[in-house]
């Protein structure tokens, strides 16, 4: 393994080969682990029938984002994040392996797909942090809204390509070929990072000026806690995207609800819907990498969520006479999606101190998450109560007026301005 160093300026001065070799690594595993999701939950769904079955896979696969995310942020920001890639991945690949062993030897269970859920989701909750974290020190500033809207990009082609290539390799394949796909992937991921160095955050020095005496690991920990609390800005948006993840996600799971009660469609609509969807998460993807967004990116984000509202606020007036305005919202939303989305990533990773990143992107990805089976189990009563459109009308206008109301917080609408970013003992607001 290359294990020479480099720090951020020098990464920058030459970073567009370097980067993308490790980034383009990372978009074929995420593909092989879609087919891989998408092949383990068919193999679920024909193999047990069960609703109870699938509804605990999700769950298995939630809880290591919602729990553990917080503690394993702590740990990347005390360790080399290449390593916690590279770590991530070879484990991931290596519980996909023996999971294809079993299926090959035609033992595999449904706890021995549980098993591999859990182990991805927590190779997740290592993964993704140090990733994110990395790419702001890999990335000049000025292109990291351009870089979150290829990731967005390439988040629409998975999703739409996805599940129709996860359905042909199924008909052609047994399920241990598929897993297959995803063990190579990830290898090829993992190639990368053996030779490229990535930059870590330069050590803290201490007031007098000489290296900082290593806080312990709970101390990490308490710090990431107190770098947000102290924060305003930073605390008042991750706030908001947790509201809005409780009001959107349920939304989006009851989809097929209103293709199929309010509009009386089948499949084949509610696929049409999803396409579009993915288009236009595709479409705004490229167009955010050209263009970059506007120069103040909490502008272009808060613009975005109130696109997404108004896109859900339509799907939940449309009536059942004109479908057509259904895909317009989705094709809409998958837009405003990507808009919102993409800066707003890019101001976390220009804004937050690179040596916090890893703490504080996993306290936003587990307060996300855990918002989703809040949503529903609040979503699917008042749908049953008030039908099925009436949570698309109350959430998108809550959406739209809690966003505009953010406009008036100058603590939000400057984030973007604290570029020095405050530590646990200096915060800033």
């Amino acid at each position: 393994m290359n294990t020479d160093t480099t720090t951020p300026r020098e990464f920058q001065a030459n970073w567009k080969g370097r980067f993308f070799t490790i980034w383009g690594g990372q978009a074929l595993s995420l593909v092989g682990s879609a087919l891989v999701q998408f092949a383990l939950v068919w193999w679920l769904t024909v193999e047990t029938g069960s609703a109870t079955v699938l509804a605990t896979a999700s769950l298995v696969a939630l809880l290591p984002q919602i729990f553990l995310a917080p503690f394993a942020g702590a740990l990347v920001d005390r360790w080399q994040r290449r390593r916690v890639m590279i770590v991530a991945d070879f484990s991931i690949a290596l519980a996909t392996l023996l999971l294809m062993v079993l299926f090959a030897l035609g033992v595999a269970a449904v706890w021995h797909i549980y098993v591999l859920l859990f182990v991805r989701s927590l190779g997740g909750a290592f993964h993704h942090p140090a990733m994110t974290a990395s790419t702001s020190l890999m990335v000049p500033k000025e292109h990291l809204t351009r870089v979150a809207g290829m990731n967005q990009t390439l988040q629409g082609v998975i999703s739409m390509g996805a599940p129709p290539l996860g359905a042909l390799l199924i008909e052609l394949w047994p399920t241990q070929y598929i897993l297959a796909i995803d063990i190579v992937t990830a290898l090829i991921a993992i190639l990368p990072l053996f030779f490229i160095a990535i930059p870590q955050p330069l050590p803290q020095t201490a007031p007098g000026g000489g290296a900082e005496k290593p806080p312990s690991y709970w101390q990490d920990l308490a710090a990431g806690f107190r770098y947000v609390i102290r924060w305003p800005g930073l605390l008042g948006i991750i706030l908001l995207a947790m509201m809005l993840n409780f009001l959107l996600s349920p939304a989006s799971a009851l989809i097929p609800l209103v293709v199929t009660q309010v509009f009386q469609k089948g499949a084949m609509e509610l696929g049409w819907f999803e396409t579009l969807f993915g288009a236009g998460i595709i479409l705004a993807g490229v167009v955010l990498s050209a263009w970059g967004g506007f120069k103040r990116r909490i502008v272009t984000s808060f613009a975005g969520v109130i696109g997404i509202g108004l896109a859900i606020i339509l799907m939940g007036v449309v009536p059942a006479n004109m479908f057509y305005l259904l895909l317009v919202a989705g094709f809409l939303q998958g837009v405003m999606i990507v808009f919102a989305n993409g800066p707003l990533h890019a101001i976390f990773q220009s804004a937050i101190a690179p040596e916090m990143q890893g703490r504080v992107f996993s306290l936003i990805g587990a307060g996300a998450t855990a918002m989703m089976p809040i949503g529903l189990m609040i979503a699917g009563p008042v749908a049953d109560w008030l039908g099925v459109q009436a949570w698309f009308i109350i959430g998108g206008s809550i959406c739209i007026l809690t966003t505009l109301a953010a406009f008036f917080i100058p603590a939000i609408m400057n984030i973007e301005q604290n570029q020095a970013a405050p530590t646990s003992d200096n915060p800033a607001g």
